[in-house]
Order: structure tokens, then sequence, then C-alpha cells
């Protein structure tokens, strides 16, 4: 039986007295995708960030194809044959395709290899059906196609192991299913692949094996995902069984919000063109897309971030005139913004800080220019306990909280003060499938507590489980209007393309 591609053996890694990954074991094969799952904290992307070479292990070895090797740095991992494509991507954006390949690869005689760059890309692009215009700056790639070029960028490097954390989390379905095209034919070809997701559907539908890490151990392997349930993977991830909530009927009330021929100018991003829409008291507004087609801008606009050039927004039955965060947050609107450790939270204040910032002027936390650091202090308790938010006490630096932990101090912060409508962009992006149940349980609360909600998100499948009905955005439009009970995968999939519109 021939040696694994990579092997990791025992790996051990401690953050002082925390153990994030204890005596792992992990194994690809040539040609085969292997799932990475677990809890947001287990230990996935810390043993991710050792085999990739920015943490040295604290015990264990590393084998590529039975032959042990040190890996000290992302250079030595892809010399070694090692690709990672992040989350976030890597790239340059005022350079192009070709330019952004051709980085750190030394040219011949000092020069760059220009047509030998070219040559390599149509292979690839034949090889895979990873075809790019290489004269195209990534400034103008759709999202799709900027990770489209993570991946090229890998094997164009040589990549015979490739690992892809949450790789489907900004992608429309029909992307989702050319990336798996993709990476079907690398397998095929010999490679190994490391696939880290929390949609078990996908994971069900793409990977090989899984192997499962809890509390930074190894919890469990999958040998067949794809005649495994993904309530069995759920319940191996955390320890029990994790039932989703029931949405049950609504009874929606008069508008709590209304835009009105909103339109923007083109500021950064897909700009805003003659969108109107409503969402009622008691109702929850799906908002789907595909990323960069004027969601952000959409966001902005509600939560007084950005003034519009044409068009109206009412709030609780008020015209906002303003249009500034305090403005529309004094009229009744609750934001939990799409970047959680930018605009959402301070990351370097503790948390007690970042939960109050918004409302720090109020007589709840100051009083005449001074805060009240005891009223501070035990609002943030308060939360902490009412929403399991896992943190050593209020005065932890926000950014030393988990993405989960970090959703729901947001969600905590902003449903404290009941307000009318809310507005949230990608909610459970990177959480796993305990801290999604809990953000969905808390939403599907206010909405039968008479809050009007609305959710901007890429996850279809979260959408059609936690809205009433969904809006699409294309080109800075509203392209159409379904009741969840008429809306598919598919169908949505067309819309957020333009292929389709229904209003």
């Amino acid at each position: 039986m021939p040696a694994p591609l990579i092997e990791m053996r025992g790996i051990t890694k401690r953050f002082g007295a925390v153990k994030a990954n204890e005596a792992v074991d992990l194994s690809v094969a040539p040609g085969e995708i292997l799932g990475l799952l677990g809890e947001n904290g287990a230990g996935k992307t810390t043993l991710m960030n050792v085999l990739f070479g920015a943490y040295a292990p604290d015990a264990g070895e590393i084998l590529i194809q039975g032959q042990p090797v040190r890996i000290a740095s992302s250079a030595d991992a892809l010399a070694a044959g090692i690709g990672m494509v992040h989350q976030h991507f890597h790239l340059a954006p005022r350079l192009t395709v070709l330019e952004n390949l051709l980085i750190g690869i030394p040219g011949r005689s000092g020069r760059i290899d220009r047509a030998g760059g070219l040559a390599r890309l149509a292979e690839i692009g034949r090889q895979h059906g990873l075809t790019l215009d290489p004269n195209l700056p990534v400034s103008a790639l759709s999202v799709g196609e900027q990770q489209r070029l993570e991946i090229v960028k890998a094997l164009f490097r040589g990549a015979r192991l490739l690992i892809l954390d949450e790789p489907t989390a900004v992608l429309a379905p029909t992307e989702v299913d050319g990336l798996f095209s993709a990476l079907r034919s690398m397998a095929a070809q010999g490679l190994g692949i490391i696939f880290i997701s929390h949609k078990l559907n996908e994971v069900r539908a793409l990977t090989h094996r899984c192997t499962v890490l809890r509390h930074g151990r190894v919890a469990g392997r999958v040998d067949d995902p794809a005649n495994t349930t993904s309530a069995a993977m759920a319940q191996l991830m955390c320890g029990h069984e994790i039932v989703p909530p029931a949405r049950g009927p609504s009874t929606p009330g008069a508008a709590v919000l209304t835009l009105d021929g909103i339109s923007t100018s083109q500021h950064s991003g897909t700009a805003l063109r003659d969108v109107s829409l409503a969402v009622r008291a008691g109702e929850i507004l799906g908002i789907a897309g595909v990323s960069g087609n004027g969601q952000r801008a959409l966001a902005e606009v509600i939560s007084g971030v950005r003034l519009p050039d044409a068009g109206q927004m009412t709030i609780a039955g008020q015209k906002v005139s303003g249009y500034s965060p305090r403005e529309v947050q004094a009229l009744g609107l609750g934001r939990i913004p799409e970047d959680r450790m930018t605009t959402g939270l301070v990351t370097n204040l503790p948390l007690a800080d970042s939960m109050v910032l918004p409302r720090i002027g109020t007589a709840a936390f100051s009083s005449r220019g001074l805060l009240k650091p005891d009223a501070i202090r035990a609002f943030a308790e308060a939360q902490i306990k009412a929403y399991d938010i896992r943190c050593p006490g209020p005065m932890t630096r926000a950014g030393a909280l988990s993405g989960g932990n970090l959703q729901k101090a947001l969600l905590a912060r902003e449903l404290a003060f009941d307000p009318k409508v809310l507005i949230v962009s990608q909610p459970t992006r990177g959480l796993d499938i305990g801290a999604a149940r809990f953000i969905h349980e808390k939403f599907l609360d206010m909405r039968g507590k008479g809050c009007g909600i609305i959710v901007i998100g890429e996850d279809l499948e979260e959408l059609l489980v936690l809205c009433d009905r969904i809006a699409v955005m294309y080109e800075g439009r509203i392209v159409g209007t379904l009741d969840s009970a008429d809306a598919t995968v598919a169908r949505l999939g067309l819309m957020m393309t333009g292929a389709e519109g229904h209003s």
C-alpha cells in the first residue's frame, strides 16, 4: 500500500495553558478529498496552520510520502507541495491575474517569464476548468473568480496537497458546482485535498472521508460521508444532538421599515439602483445574492452609514432624514454588520467596552461626560450569562474571542435594547452548527416579539430555513421576491445570476 501523500502524527500545539491541538493524527492519500470538521475553536485552523508552517508544533511530526519533513514557514510548505486557500484571499487587487500568479517566482535571466506563465495558466484551465482572463485586474474579478485565482495560484506553484478553508462561504450555487467539479478533477489526477466546511451537505457530497475534531482532539472519523447523515456528523462534532429550530407560521403586522426608490453612487462596490422593499413587524426578510451585487450598499444605507442619492427610507413610520447611525438607532434600528472584527467590535478594547460603544453616550452608561464603569461591566456580565458567551470575563480583549462568541456578543448588544428593526449581514458565516442554531433561535424569538428582521446572506439553505420571504439582488437591483414556500435553491440561484426574475 503506498504511503499517504501527507501524514500528521501526534500533533500537539499549546498556547499557554490552552491545548489547541492534542495528539492529533491525520492523513490524506493521493487523489483523496478529506473533510476536516469541528465546532468553532475545535482546533481545525490551528492544525492547518501547523501544516502550512505558520505554527511550530510542540509535539508530533509531519511526513510527506512517508518521509519526515520540517515545515517552519509557508515558504517551506509551498516548497513541499502544500497550498492553502484562506477564507480571506491574499491577492494584489491592482495587479492582473497573470501578475498575481508570477509574484515571487524567479524568471529567466532576472526577467518575468510572461510567456511561461500564460502557458501554465492555460494548461491549468484545460485540466480543471479553472479558466481566467490573464489580463484582467483582480479588482475586476467576482468573488468566485478571485477564489478560482487563489486555487490556480496554488496549482501554479506545484501544489500536490490543497487546503481549502470554508471555500463555499461566498459562492452562489452555480459557482459551488463549478468549484466541486474542479476539485474532483484535481483529485482524479492524484492531488490530495483537505476541505474545511461547516456545510455538512456539501461535505457529504464532496469528500471521501472526514476527520472530526472536538476540543483539540480527534473525536471520530467518518469513512463514508455520502451515506452518513448530517445529524450524525453534527452530533460527532458537538458531542450532542443538534435539533434545528422550527420556524412556525408568522402573522406579520405593519411595515416597520420601507425603502422607496433608493439609489446610490458608485462609491465602493456595486451601487444601488431604484431599490424598493419593505419588512413588516414579525417577519424575517432574506436578501440573497452573489457577493458584490449591492448588498453592502444596501446595509450601509439602512444602517445610516451611507447617504443615498435618491429615494426615501422610513423606520417605524418616521422618515429618515440625516442618514446617520445615531439617527436610525434612535428610530429603533439594530445592526449586526458583516465584519465582526472591524466594524462590529473594537478588538483591542475589553469586551465590556465594545458591547456598549454604540450607546456609550446614553444615560445608562455615562453621566455629564463621565462613564459609569460599574454599569458597563454589569451590562456586559448580564449579556455574557444570557448568551453563553464563552470568555474569561467582561474585561477580556474582544479580539481574543472566537468567531461564534463574537457574533453572540454583537447579537446580545443589539437585542438588549429591543430594536423594532434588525439588519444582519452574513449572520452565521464561519460559525459551527451549534452556534448557528443559537443565532437562529434568537432571530425567531425576536420575530415572535414583533421585530422586523432583514438577513443578508449567501447561504441559501439558511435563508430558506429562516426567512418568511426572500428578495434577490443582482447588479444593484432587487430582481424578485419569493415567499419561502415557493423558493428553491435552484430557482434562487438562477435569479442571483440574472437568469430569472420574479416579483
